[in-house]
């Protein structure tokens, strides 16, 4: 019988490789490159790594590179579970006291701590501890709804002035100057001095009036740098339009910076509100504020200092928690830092 054709070359040991043995594919016998790319190729294909980002699987995302370095940063998990913690008093204050923050008795005015009432009364014979608890409800409030209300106007505004440009990107630009010209405490002693309303929302339209124009500069820079890329003008070759591009392609690439600085600025808008509350032009009685706390244990500071340092503790607290999470999450979005 002939011999076959273009034998398989045999092994280093004299004994052919047939062709799909082990899962693996013959070399080619064409040497060199040839048999080193096809083991690359089949490598490629191999089992993940021991965290799960082998070379078999697909790129991973700047979100999910993200959430896992959040995960592996200690910073990000102390300041989060802060946070949970004064998101859970401030929808349920009742799970740690019992008693109600209106209740008053004159006659332990600015008593000390005692059974039941650790953190002592203030000057109205209130209990400090559960003010303190239910104070948390206001800030949180503020703070949360403030940034949301920024984000979603400035991302907007901005990202519609740095998409189309023009004429409109000219007139974001001095609308935006002339809001960074307004001295916020300043402007909140004006606007807010007129305002009647015990509740929380003058101060958080306040913060939102005045609020925008960082983020919509920051929205801008970033939708003018991702338009640019190569995918975009790929996009825009294909025939997509202007709001597909906008909302499919550049916001979820542009929306990092956004994020990291309302993270930030969260605990920020909470220590405005106390700053505010605390002039007297914020939230207002029957509210119960850490700023309002503040305000009236100061006077009583050398007699009584517990009345001011548990409210102004836990006001220290918890903007510290958002400005740490605000770094921690700078930290996984910047691609610089990596």
């Amino acid at each position: 019988m002939p011999e076959p054709l273009n034998p398989q070359p045999d092994g280093p040991e004299g004994s052919s490789t047939p062709a799909g043995a082990g899962g693996s594919i013959a070399p080619t016998g064409a040497g060199g490159g040839a048999d080193l790319a096809m083991s690359e190729g089949m490598s490629l294909e191999g089992p993940d790594g021991p965290d799960g980002s082998g070379p078999g699987n697909a790129p991973r995302s700047l979100w999910s590179d993200a959430w896992r370095d959040l995960r592996r940063n200690p910073v990000f998990i102390v300041s989060s579970l802060i946070i949970l913690f004064l998101v859970f008093i401030a929808i349920w204050p009742q799970a740690i006291t019992t008693q109600n923050p209106l209740s008053c008795d004159l006659a332990k005015a600015q008593e000390g701590s005692q059974p039941g009432h650790p953190f002592g009364f203030n000057g109205q014979g209130c209990d400090v501890y559960t003010r303190t608890v239910y104070g948390a409800r206001a800030s949180v409030t503020v703070g949360v709804c403030a940034t949301l209300g920024v984000s979603i106007l400035g991302s907007v505004l901005g990202g519609l002035a740095g998409f189309y440009g023009g004429v409109w990107d000219a007139l974001l630009s001095r609308l935006t100057d002339i809001f960074f010209g307004i001295p916020v405490v300043l402007g909140g002693l004006v606007l807010l001095s007129v305002v009647t309303s015990a509740t929380v929302w003058p101060v958080i339209g306040f913060m939102v009036l005045l609020g925008w124009p960082q983020l919509s500069r920051i929205a801008r820079g970033s939708v003018i740098t991702i338009k640019q890329n190569d995918f975009v003008e790929a996009a825009r070759a294909l025939g997509a339009s202007n709001s597909r591009m906008l909302l499919r392609h550049i916001m979820p690439n542009a929306i990092a910076p956004v994020i990291v600085v309302s993270t930030i600025a969260l605990g920020t808008y909470i220590s405005l509100e106390a700053t505010l509350s605390y002039l007297g032009v914020g939230l207002k009685p029957p509210t119960v504020s850490w700023g309002i706390d503040i305000s009236a244990a100061s006077p009583y500071i050398r007699n009584a200092p517990h009345m001011l340092l548990w409210p102004a503790g836990a006001l220290a607290v918890t903007v510290l928690a958002f400005i740490m999470l605000g770094d921690a999450v700078r930290d996984a979005l910047d691609p610089k830092l990596r």
